[in-house]
């Protein structure tokens, strides 16, 4: 056989293979398409006097386990001691990051302290607030359908590295069954979680102290 008719027999081939791929690919539909889901949380917060003349540095809480990234996690009752991910749902940033972001625009909203710092910020702060993300979870089998969530925050005096306070925050809040429905939950739950937390800090306001540099 000569050269052309081992190319043209390469040739038709490769055509077919992608005829077959092209088949394929119109049998399965369209792609999956990701859908994103912000968490940003309405906390009802007042303010209180005027401001503490310190600076607060709100660090992004730790996460652990799955809750690092941003898939949307759920228990199902077929698998009640497994943690699942919901594939191509997905939270518009890592949930510890819009923490962070929903704490400091409502503490500055509360006045309590002159300057609360964002994560990422160069400051010198008087007070830390830091913290660890423990539960973000969806139960879409449950009767009815919830979400649960679950964060502790600590309130540290950098002059001393003491503790000033330290609280658990946890609780649930009905949902459907769906993924959308379940980032609409979480919101309205890290909403009320947020705003206890907010609020404790405020309870916290005789024991600051003013910063010696402002």
């Amino acid at each position: 056989m000569s050269i052309q008719g081992v190319t043209r027999r390469a040739l038709h081939r490769a055509t077919m293979a992608l005829a077959t791929l092209a088949l394929f690919a119109c049998a399965g539909g369209p792609a999956r398409q990701d859908h994103f889901y912000p968490l940003a949380p309405r906390v009802q917060v007042e303010s209180v006097g005027t401001p503490v003349a310190a600076t607060l540095l709100v660090t992004q809480p730790v996460a652990r386990g799955l809750g690092v990234g941003r898939e949307l996690i759920f228990v199902g009752a077929d698998r009640p001691g497994e943690v699942q991910t919901y594939t191509y749902h997905l939270w518009a940033e890592p949930p510890a990051a819009a923490i962070a972001s929903s704490l400091v625009a409502s503490l500055r909203q509360a006045h309590l302290f002159a300057f609360v710092v964002a994560p990422g910020q160069r400051a010198q702060a008087d007070y830390l607030l830091s913290g660890e993300l423990t539960r973000l979870e969806h139960f879409p089998d449950a009767q009815p359908p919830r979400v649960e969530a679950a964060f502790n925050l600590t309130l540290v005096d950098t002059s001393d590295r003491l503790p000033l306070t330290s609280h658990l925050y946890q609780g649930s809040e009905p949902a459907g069954p769906d993924p959308a429905a379940a980032a609409a939950a979480f919101e309205r739950l890290m909403g009320r979680l947020l705003g206890d937390a907010v609020r404790d800090l405020q309870a916290q306001r005789g024991r600051l102290r003013p910063s010696a540099t402002l």
